[in-house]
This record gives C-alpha cells, structure tokens and sequence, in this order.
C-alpha cells in the first residue's frame, strides 16, 4: 500500500489502488495530512527505528551525521536539529522507513489504504468509521511516530470531496464505479 519512492511503484498506481478500494464499497476517505514532514521528523524517533534492524553503529552513526549535517541557506550553512533535508539523496529512503511503522499499524488494524510520500488516505465504509479511525490514527502518528497532523488539512469525506496526488474522482452512474479525473487546476 506504499507508493512512493519504491521499484515498481508510482503516485499512478497509488491513485488506482485509491478507486479500486472505493469500488470495493469502501466509499468513505480518510485523508491525513501530515504537517510539514520533511521539516518535523525526530533524528532520535528515525534512528531508534532503524535501530531495529540496522545493528551497525557505524552505519547509524553516518545516518545521523547526514541529518545534523545543515543546510545551506544563502551562503550560510543552518543547522539541522530536526528533520531530514528536502532533496536529500536518502531523505526519500528515511521517510519510508519512519512511515513503514505507520504502514504496518494500519495493516495490523486491517484498514485500506493508499500511502505515497507522506500523503496517505484511509479508506472505510461508514462516516463513524472513518471519525474514530481519524481520531485513533492521528493519535499513533503524533504519539507513537511523534509527528504533527495537520488538522487544519485533514479532512473526512466521500470520495467525490477528496483531492489525492492532483486527482479528484468522480462517480460514473450508468458503470456504478467510480473513476478518476485530473482537475482544471491540475
């Protein structure tokens, strides 16, 4: 269910998995917006993650020296205390493994999901449904991954009321499905 940054995968086939589950009944979105992700993650969180499996110091120690390393603003370098650097060459590697964890969680609790990046929507059939697993997920991803929601974005909708990687869908009534389309703005 993660699209992003993998062999094979693409912000295309995230959006077909996303129509597929709405075809499967499943015709209520939960839709996450994480604040800022690049920006908010904690080194000490990524690197007790990748601790699990990554036993060499040597190679968590390098990882760690990537993530404080700074950026260049101007002609001044800023340190970084939190976050990994946007167009960092392994920044794309490291959010998918602090968001495996997310995966894995929602698989655990037997939800359908799409996830590419940092953008994921959850999908359920019921508005109660999708209510308490807004609550619920957002209360793993800001005290379990220690990451921001942005409630301000994030939003509970029928699929027809959601924006996903610049498509919006629609329902075909004669086909009984819905599809997907590419908006005017897009």
């Amino acid at each position: 269910n993660s699209y992003g940054f993998r062999p094979g995968k693409s912000a295309q086939k995230a959006v077909l998995k996303a129509v597929e589950y709405m075809n499967e009944g499943y015709n209520w979105v939960v839709d996450i917006d994480l604040e800022k992700f690049f920006d908010t993650v904690e080194h000490d969180k990524l690197i007790s993650v990748l601790n699990k499996e990554i036993k060499d110091g040597k190679i968590l120690s390098l990882i760690r020296k990537f993530l404080v390393s700074g950026v260049m603003v101007g002609e001044q370098i800023e340190e970084t205390e939190i976050g990994t650097p946007q167009g960092g060459n392994i920044s794309p590697l490291l959010a998918n493994i602090l968001l495996n964890e997310l995966d894995w969680e929602l698989e655990s609790r037997g939800l359908k999901f799409a996830r590419y990046a940092d953008d994921c929507i959850i999908f359920v059939k019921s508005e109660k449904a999708a209510a308490r697993v807004m609550e619920s997920v957002t209360k793993y991803i800001e005290n379990v991954l220690r990451l921001k929601v942005n409630r301000g974005k994030s939003k509970i909708g029928r699929p027809t009321e959601i924006q996903y990687l610049g498509f919006t869908f629609y329902y075909q009534f004669q086909e009984k499905k819905y599809k997907i389309k590419v908006p005017k703005k897009s």
